[in-house]
């Protein structure tokens, strides 16, 4: 339950910030579900304005905004026992951090209290919107170019996927982006991966020149020898119709191994 001790204590284990804290007093009178209540927390009415998140936001800019603030804007309203900031504040302390959040599927994310499938759908809906703008703006700006940037919008776009997934970007003949696709999906340990699929992608793609990457699920980005072997077969097909291969990347938790940097492409 939301409503309870423990509740309070991964409250205050996130360093929510004081003033934003509920005041918590004894309520001796016992729910009809069986719970008693033992917190009362403070409305978002009964914080000053300057501290009320959409306020804020609108006044400071979203990024002067706490995680927490910003997830409960997005919430909107909170349970029975917490306001919105509250339960944020919650959710941040029961799933571990905003990443683990975001990670978590919709079986995870629904189990909490005032979280069902239509905030599930919301939020992945925001997440798709996040993934697809930073892929807009990066092919306008060209900022694929450097070998670090292109590792970044890479792991941005796989790295918290729960099955392995085989992306290809695609280049045109400046190395600017045209576009990019996963165009296979595993299990946790492997994806099935058909350099004839790709080749012929990139022709329908007209790209000069391709870059690869994999997720791993498991979070190390050490690449297998089947890594090495697949790379390998998907330059030979594309070198028969002068396309380059450019780069692999794997994409770990927290790091990107590059088969160009190690030599071997």
């Amino acid at each position: 339950m939301i409503c309870n001790k423990e509740a309070s204590q991964k409250l205050r284990a996130s360093g929510f910030p004081k003033l934003l804290r509920p005041e918590f007093e004894p309520i001796p009178v016992k729910r009809k579900d069986g719970v008693f209540p033992w917190v009362r927390p403070m409305s978002l009415k009964q914080l000053p304005e300057q501290s009320r998140p959409r306020e804020k936001l609108l006044a400071r800019g979203a990024e002067s905004l706490s995680d927490a603030e910003l997830l409960a804007i997005f919430l909107r309203t909170g349970v029975s026992g917490m306001n919105a900031i509250e339960l944020a504040g919650y959710l941040l302390a029961d799933f571990g951090s905003l990443r683990g959040l975001m990670q978590a599927n919709q079986q995870q994310f629904c189990e909490r209290k005032g979280l069902g499938a239509a905030k599930y759908a919301q939020l992945q809906a925001v997440l798709e919107l996040s993934k697809r703008h930073l892929s807009e703006v990066m092919a306008k700006e060209n900022a694929l170019t450097s070998p670090s940037h292109t590792a970044r919008y890479l792991s941005a776009r796989l790295r918290d996927r729960p099955r392995e997934a085989f992306l290809v970007l695609f280049l045109d003949n400046q190395n600017r982006p045209i576009a990019d696709e996963i165009l296979f999906e595993g299990t946790i340990n492997a994806a099935g991966v058909y350099p004839r699929k790709v080749v012929r992608r990139a022709l329908e793609m007209h790209a000069n020149a391709v870059i690869l990457a994999h997720n791993h699920p498991s979070g190390i980005a050490e690449p297998s020898p089947a890594d090495r072997h697949i790379t390998s077969r998907i330059a030979d097909a594309l070198s028969l119709v002068d396309i380059r291969l450019l780069d692999h990347m794997v994409i770990g938790d927290g790091e990107t191994v590059s088969f160009a940097e190690r030599g071997w492409i």
